[in-house]
């Protein structure tokens, strides 16, 4: 439970990220956050754990059970997040959501690998707009050819995706519906090292 997700506003109420229950949890006590309710109410640390924890997420204390925030606010943020999503392996793992762009089967991130819509050996560029997601199998058949002359079919085109705090967390994959008056309805991210040509 304290290692699961809870949205978190900057002072605009704008998402800016998305961090564990343990360090919510920390910024509340530290008077940093203060955390909402599904009636946008704001709680500071005391009146949050002086809330009834029963039919919501919660931990256990010594004393008693603490409701689980799934939404804190920090109070003296304003920045926006970063906008930009780096073109990075896992980022394009995420973003095609582990799927083959030509058979259409999930798969393990182990078992996938990417592929240059446009061979690199014909001058395709390795950029978002160009690199898929694909299993070992449609890679082979594919090999060094242009989609239409191998007769096969992307799934999407590939596009950059657009950066949302939820895109960070994919890995969870657990949208709580707290979240969703603050979230947009893009997906995208904020991981890992840079890719280069």
């Amino acid at each position: 439970m304290l290692d699961t997700g809870v949205l978190v506003l900057n002072r605009v109420y704008q998402p800016v990220h998305v961090t564990s229950v343990r360090r919510a949890f920390t910024l509340l006590y530290q008077g940093v956050a203060k955390a909402i309710d599904e009636e946008f109410q704001l709680f500071d640390f005391p009146s949050w754990s002086a809330l009834a924890a029963a039919q919501h997420d919660s931990i256990g204390t010594v004393s008693r059970r603490i409701r689980v925030p799934r939404v804190i606010v920090l109070l003296a943020y304003d920045h926006l997040p970063k906008t930009r999503v780096r073109f990075s392996r896992f980022n394009i793992y995420a973003r095609d959501d582990n799927t083959c762009q030509y058979c259409g089967r999930r798969f393990r991130r182990a078992e996938l690998n990417l592929d240059h819509v446009v061979p690199r050996s014909r001058g395709g560029s390795t950029t978002w707009e160009n690199v898929v997601c694909s299993c070992v199998a449609c890679n082979l058949r594919k090999g060094g050819r242009t989609p239409e002359e191998a007769r096969m079919r992307l799934l999407h085109s590939p596009t950059r995706p657009r950066w949302t705090p939820v895109f960070r967390s994919a890995a969870r994959r657990a949208l709580y519906r707290e979240w969703r008056p603050f979230l947009s309805l893009a997906d995208a991210a904020y991981w890992n090292a840079e890719l280069l040509e």
